[in-house]
């Protein structure tokens, strides 16, 4: 819900409240960074597949593991063919030894009018079907005389909203892939639809045949082949994020010592990926690999936070010191790969799959969460010799770039400057209102990434013994807002900060506090996201003093400039007031005087403190309200902030008084 007005106040200044007057000084405060706000993808709630990453067939290549074996999930018979998984001795790659094969069934056999055969796949919990070009791909082995047909159908009236033949190239003992674009005439009223792939039987020399790397794309964020989910994609370039860090959290550590996330099975051709083993109850394929994160940060200009694996998995087991080397070898040449000139053995890989050109890298996080998993003789052998020695091999070949600790100066750990520490604070909203002036202790050599943040645990709760709120509410992302801004103060200090984990499949999910909630046809920004974008959207690159120089005991806020636009921001966050009264606001600038316009972005919680964004309903429990602003004749703007608000006022960059844009 958003509101726009023109007003000179906004609100009712109550005369009974004091106002919080708030003057920011023209000069001093401190540079910020350049990357504030980011984004961090942790393959968990099928974020990845069935999530930005925008395949839409399951289970399309048969890969599997001691943890989740191979299977046929996903896929059903049409009328009759014989369905089974076999590894054959010519498989389509050493990667991929398991594949699809179909069997001619009795009835095709004996030229009946079910000689059509096939099979069909019923997506990532359904598919949406639009009418746009859908892109296909699959592999096919044994003789085939005739046309497959690839369709889109409802999985409820069997309606067929769009098909189209393909002609077979298929071979006796070969692997051939066909390719093909499909284009539904109609839409689809649900997501309740499959892809199918069917041809005549009739046609099969030797009773069957083999397929493997069954895949479909939408149209793809940025047009990328094997690219991400356009609306989700979308969503998050709406933030103005300026990172990601990847591959994530847990998904770098994997379950076990030996399935950790190899960056280089997760590169080159589909039929070269043999997927792993996730930590979070399923196997994961990587077409969504490290090529396709460092396009992720080329499409929407983000600085890559690359994260290489140190030695720890998440049931707690290490490497010994003295079989550590090849894992350092390892992220020494993942570090090639990405930024090496392509003369070197790693940067001709990367160049031999097409990027001749080396990609920007200057962050590097050694591990991550090593002061949990395992602790505390893993988080012992991190700090005594898996972080030194990672980073004395790193530094002493690329002394550019920016070490992070997986821990921080708040997990009992000394970092050596200019190394950087890495903070996950997943709290109450108290705890953000409670802990507002934490990292005012940092000094310059304790620079630190917020690699994961958010409101999780209700107010007065357990904290983790009493589970996760079931949904991001209003007043977790008030708590958030006040930590956003703590960041913003000590942004001289702070990397960046990015909430986690971003992405929730309500179809499944292992973490139900997340930025944006998606099935498999709509995606629910939630109120935290809002919160996220207002903050995100204006960033400050100057901090600059203020009296009073810190919070009130409601009002949290920080001011600046944005020295690209040459406006002048202030952000607040008004928390717990006295009896619930609103708080009237008073913010003067110096230098700026009477007449100046600002912009003033007010939210608030339209269904209260619990009040959350459902996927069900498609409601919003965040108003939204958008008013500009005049200098009064002592150059104060003035409005009223409710109880448990967020507002960003962006002053006009004009000296005179034109409309801020």
């Amino acid at each position: 819900m958003v509101l726009f007005r023109v007003a000179v106040l906004v609100g009712f200044l109550t005369a009974t409240v004091t106002a919080v007057d708030i003057t920011v000084q023209a000069s001093g405060g401190n540079k910020t960074s350049r990357i504030p706000y980011g984004l961090m993808h942790e393959d968990i709630n099928n974020a990845g597949d069935g999530g930005i990453y925008a395949e839409l067939i399951r289970n399309r290549a048969f890969q599997g593991s001691s943890r989740y074996p191979v299977s046929l999930a996903g896929w059903s018979s049409i009328n009759g063919a014989a369905l089974s998984v076999k590894k054959l001795a010519e498989p389509l790659s050493s990667a991929l030894p398991s594949s699809l094969n179909v069997a001619v069934g009795n009835s095709a056999k004996n030229g009946s009018a079910g000689s059509v055969i096939g099979f069909k796949n019923d997506g990532f919990w359904g598919i949406d079907v639009r009418v746009q070009n859908y892109t296909g791909s699959f592999y096919v082995r044994g003789s085939y005389n005739g046309t497959f047909t690839a369709s889109l159908s409802s999985a409820l009236t069997n309606e067929t909203f769009g098909s189209v033949s393909i002609q077979s190239k298929s071979k006796k003992d070969e692997w051939v892939q066909h390719e093909f674009t499909l284009v539904p005439e109609t839409a689809a009223a649900n997501s309740n639809n499959s892809f199918a792939l069917q041809f005549d039987s009739k046609g099969v020399e030797g009773g069957s045949l083999d397929f493997n790397v069954i895949s479909l794309f939408p149209p793809t964020y940025k047009g990328r082949k094997n690219g991400l989910r356009l609306d989700i994609a979308e969503a998050f370039e709406a933030l103005n994020p300026k990172f990601l860090r990847f591959p994530g959290g847990n998904a770098l550590e994997g379950p076990d010592l030996a399935n950790p996330w190899k960056w280089d099975e997760t590169i080159g051709e589909l039929k070269n990926r043999p997927g792993r083993p996730g930590v979070w109850g399923y196997q994961t394929s990587d077409g969504l690999g490290l090529v396709e994160y460092l396009h992720w940060c080329d499409d929407m200009k983000l600085e890559p936070i690359l994260a290489v694996w140190s030695g720890l998995a998440l049931d707690g087991a290490y490497i010994n010191e003295s079989s550590l080397q090849p894992w350092i070898d390892d992220a020494l040449a993942e570090i090639e790969f990405i930024r090496g000139a392509s003369s070197t053995p790693y940067g001709s890989l990367r160049a031999s799959l097409g990027y001749p050109e080396p990609w920007k890298l200057q962050y590097v996080e050694i591990g991550n969460e090593d002061w949990l998993a395992g602790a505390p003789a893993g988080y012992d052998s991190y700090r005594q010799y898996r972080f030194p020695l990672f980073k004395e091999a790193i530094e002493q070949k690329y002394p550019d770039i920016q070490i992070i600790a997986s821990p921080s100066v708040f997990d009992n750990m000394t970092i050596p400057s200019p190394a950087a520490g890495d903070y996950h604070p997943y709290r109450q909203p108290n705890d953000y209102y409670a802990e507002f002036a934490k990292f005012d202790k940092l000094t310059p050599d304790n620079l630190t990434l917020v690699g994961e943040f958010a409101a999780v645990h209700p107010n007065g709760g357990l904290d983790w013994d009493a589970g996760l709120h079931p949904f991001p509410w209003w007043i977790g992302g008030v708590g958030e807002a006040i930590f956003m801004i703590a960041t913003e103060r000590a942004g001289d200090r702070i990397i960046g900060s990015t909430y986690a984990p971003i992405l929730r499949n309500m179809n499944r999910w292992q973490w139900s506090v997340c930025m944006l909630e998606f099935d498999a046809s709509k995606t629910t920004l939630s109120t935290s996201y809002h919160v996220f974008k207002l903050i995100s959207t204006h960033p400050i690159t100057s901090n600059l003093p203020t009296t009073p120089s810190t919070n009130t005991s409601s009002l949290f806020f920080v001011a600046g400039r944005n020295e690209d636009t040459g406006t002048h921001i202030f952000k607040a966050a008004n928390y717990n007031t006295t009896q619930h009264e609103d708080t009237p606001v008073k913010v003067g600038f110096e230098g700026v005087e009477e007449g100046r316009k600002a912009q003033l972005t007010l939210l608030t919680g339209s269904e209260g403190p619990f009040g959350y964004n459902d996927p069900k309903t498609g409601n919003n429990a965040v108003k939204e309200t958008i008013d500009v602003l005049v200098a009064n004749e002592e150059g104060v703007f003035e409005w009223v902030m409710p109880e448990l608000s967020v507002a960003v006022l962006e002053v006009s960059g004009n000296e005179g008084k034109d409309e801020v844009v």
